[in-house]
């Protein structure tokens, strides 16, 4: 049984693959639309290759697509399960490290650690501009109670705030958060907090209208996909202080791949402006992108990949 592998991962999933009987193909660099795809029992890939319904027909023996990684929607899903093909995906393997990733973003942006020492190197010595926020008695609202969502509940649970999550399933109260309506987080929410799969209900969602109905300024903490946030809409946030500060692992500019930014004229001049705002720490998409993680999502995938022998 032949594996292709469509994008690098941690090679202890190749090694442990082989000795369960696959047999490996890797294939980083050739286009999609000229794949071999007929004899492959399986595919392994990140964000690389989109899989499409015309990629979806040329796979005849295929059994399952494995994402390494949280998020499906470089796959359509639905038309490869119509073809008995299962989808895999290992949100478990780096849940831990987002949530510390979003907890370290939102720590810098509430001290002001990350914009002080800025001007420490730049020679400026600023205590009273630089007085922060306690997140003691702070309401958290998480949008979206899923690996990562959980994962920084569990996190916040020790610094005695209020966490609160809207989630588009039936997820009951936990130790950790309790659900809520989305209106009641707008409401209440001092920090704001992504954890939701990029689909239709959630492109966009923080908009100008999202900003604008909530009852507070906020903090805004994203660790899902780029295009959740209106970036134009998001700096208009900014500017009127509605949005008190934004923490973005991930920003609307990215290429599909994760890899690398596109940025036209006009977004560049968005991308200037957040970049120089004290109140706003964007990181490259790296939030689940730890030593640790590497090799856990493969432990994942491995361990689901088991599961269909």
């Amino acid at each position: 049984m032949k594996i292709l592998h469509l994008d690098t991962t941690h090679p202890f999933l190749g090694k442990k693959l082989e000795k369960i009987g696959f047999t490996n193909h890797y294939d980083f660099d050739t286009l999609k639309s000229d794949l071999k795809l007929s004899s492959y029992f399986g595919i392994i890939l990140r964000s690389r290759i989109s899989i499409d319904k015309s990629f979806i027909d040329r796979c005849k023996n295929l059994k399952f697509i494995a994402r390494i990684g949280s998020g499906t929607e470089n796959i359509d899903v639905d038309y490869a399960e119509k073809k008995g093909i299962q989808i895999i995906s290992t949100p478990e393997g780096n849940s831990n490290a987002v949530g510390e990733h979003a907890l370290g973003m939102l720590l810098s942006l509430l001290n002001n650690i990350n914009s002080s020492s800025k001007e420490v190197q730049n020679g400026i010595w600023k205590r009273e501009s630089n007085r922060g926020f306690e997140l003691k008695n702070k309401t958290v609202g998480l949008i979206g109670y899923g690996n990562t969502g959980k994962s920084f509940a569990k996190k916040l649970i020790g610094l005695n705030v209020n966490i609160i999550f809207y989630d588009i399933k039936n997820i009951k109260k936990d130790k950790y958060a309790r659900p809520v309506s989305l209106n009641y987080l707008k409401d209440n929410s001092d920090i704001i907090s992504l954890h939701v799969s990029m689909t239709k209900e959630s492109n966009g969602l923080i908009d100008k209208d999202f900003i604008k109905s909530c009852k507070k300024p906020f903090w805004l903490i994203n660790t899902s996909r780029g295009d959740c946030v209106i970036m134009n809409d998001l700096i208009k946030g900014l500017k009127n202080e509605k949005v008190l500060g934004a923490g973005l692992d991930v920003i609307a500019f990215e290429k599909k791949s994760f890899e690398k930014l596109t940025v036209n004229e006009n977004d560049q001049s968005s991308l200037d402006y957040l970049n120089s705002s004290s109140n706003v720490i964007i990181t490259p998409h790296i939030a689940g992108w730890t030593q640790e993680s590497k090799i856990g999502l493969v432990e994942i995938a491995l361990e689901k990949i088991k599961k269909l022998l």
